[in-house]
């Protein structure tokens, strides 16, 4: 976890974090409008949905809502798996979408009350979550196939997606069971199964998401087309606290594409974005505006000077949290002693694909589109940002090509970036704002020399 995931989550207490967890275990049984009396409601037939994880729909297909962020690590897969092993679900029919932001269903157990993707907890925070859920939609299948066919429960077996009562030869696919168990309401209690007859878990399976990467079909960010949509190539200032004092877009504007170019401020940094019909023609019109900054409250210590300091801060007694032993004699009696010194730099996340983001703004309302790591702490910026409640604000869960913790931080900063470009250029059409490499390495949250 990176020091922005550490921040962001310090002030979470034992008793938040035990109170989201009762929270989410209550959530976590409820379908979607579902009332006091829990069923496995679908639409008009069409799929079974018993909890927030499980969708089941006709054509066999089980989609698995992920709460967590696929940013390439697996845990699509990982969370995909324990679902499958528990429904006994034929892999091929198995899929995954991004959970929606939403805490009260999706909470990370391992963070407290807030919804997220980090410290590699996903699996851990999820397991027990995701067996349940995968016996819950069983159990109601099994329910439905034995009130079908007038044969105890106990007698109907599910196997590969297969439900079937031996003795009598019937059969059904998942599929043919949905409309039925819809119906049925949701058990409080299921069995799960012994550990020791897992077929899938513990097991090698096929990727979720390869075959969408290696044909190009899965969907990033850069892959969101939307009817009427800019896309917005941003120019930050050289210094960080640095902020716009003013700026020249006349030869920018000039530009057969360029629909406006406008100064954007965020809690985080201050900038100018060009809008235009394509990226390339934002990217090269950005290139053309000039802009005078005002550097009076920016950081200007240099890499060596912050180097030069540390150095006399490490000759400085450090705080003791525990002392085993006496150092100083050690050393003292040591027949031969070796030092070493060792320097890191600032390290940028560099992950594979530079953070960029789409966002739509309604009269009311925002949609955002993006590799979404951090939902509740984002949802949250977005919606102060806007004047607008926190429900208001829709985020997409799509693919994310990497992060290694930086699109997780607290202060939400290329999301809020995106949002107060399209505000200020005062647009409803969607605007992708888009992050060179080069924006993305200057513009980062770096790991500390």
């Amino acid at each position: 976890m990176s020091t922005a995931e550490n921040d962001a989550l310090s002030s979470a207490s034992r008793r938040d974090v035990l109170k989201a967890a009762a929270a989410l275990t209550i959530a976590f049984w409820l379908p979607r409008g579902a009332g006091a009396t829990p069923q496995a409601q679908g639409a008009a037939g069409s799929a079974l949905e018993p909890n927030a994880f499980v969708r089941i729909g006709a054509d066999d297909t089980v989609t698995v809502f992920a709460k967590h962020l696929e940013m390439g690590q697996g845990v699509y897969t990982g969370l995909a798996t324990i679902v499958a092993e528990e429904l006994d679900a034929d892999w091929n029919n198995i899929r995954v979408e991004g959970a929606p932001a939403d805490a009260k269903r999706y909470n990370n157990l391992a963070f407290g009350p807030m919804q997220g993707t980090g410290g590699s907890s996903s699996i851990s925070n999820s397991y027990d979550q995701l067996r349940n859920a995968g016996a819950t939609a069983r159990a109601l299948l099994v329910a439905a196939a034995a009130q079908r066919w007038g044969v105890p429960a106990a007698d109907v077996t599910v196997t590969n997606g297969i439900v079937e009562h031996k003795s009598s030869g019937k059969r059904a696919h998942f599929g043919e069971l949905v409309a039925d168990a819809a119906k049925l309401p949701v058990p409080a209690d299921v069995k799960l199964k012994d550990p020791a007859t897992f077929k899938l878990i513990g097991k090698d399976a096929a990727r979720v998401d390869s075959r969408g990467k290696s044909t190009g079909t899965a969907i990033f960010t850069q892959d969101i087309h939307l009817p009427g949509m800019l896309t917005a190539a941003v120019i930050h200032a050289p210094l960080y606290g640095a902020k716009v004092k003013s700026f020249d877009a006349t030869k920018a504007k000039a530009l057969k594409g360029v629909k406006s170019v406008v100064g954007f401020e965020t809690p985080v940094r201050s900038g100018v974005a060009v809008l235009a019909s394509d990226f390339w023609t934002a990217k090269k019109a950005a290139e053309l505006v000039t802009v005078e900054w005002d550097d009076s409250a920016a950081f200007k210590r240099s890499s060596a000077e912050l180097f030069a300091e540390y150095r006399d801060l490490a000759k400085q007694p450090g705080a003791s949290a525990k002392q085993v032993g006496d150092v100083a004699k050690a050393f003292d009696s040591a027949a031969r002693t070796i030092e070493a010194t060792y320097e890191f730099p600032f390290l940028a996340h560099a992950s594979m694909e530079p953070l960029n983001c789409v966002v739509r703004l309604g009269a009311q309302d925002c949609e955002v589109w993006n590799g979404e790591q951090f939902q509740t702490v984002d949802q949250a910026a977005i919606a102060k940002l806007l004047g607008l409640p926190p429900a208001s604000v829709k985020l997409n869960q799509l693919y994310a090509g990497g992060s290694f913790g930086r699109r997780a931080n607290p202060q939400s900063d290329y999301l809020l970036e995106a949002v107060a470009i399209a505000k200020a250029a005062g647009v409803s059409d969607p605007v992708k704002m888009v992050w060179t490499r080069e924006v993305d390495m200057r513009a980062g949250f770096y790991r500390p020399v």
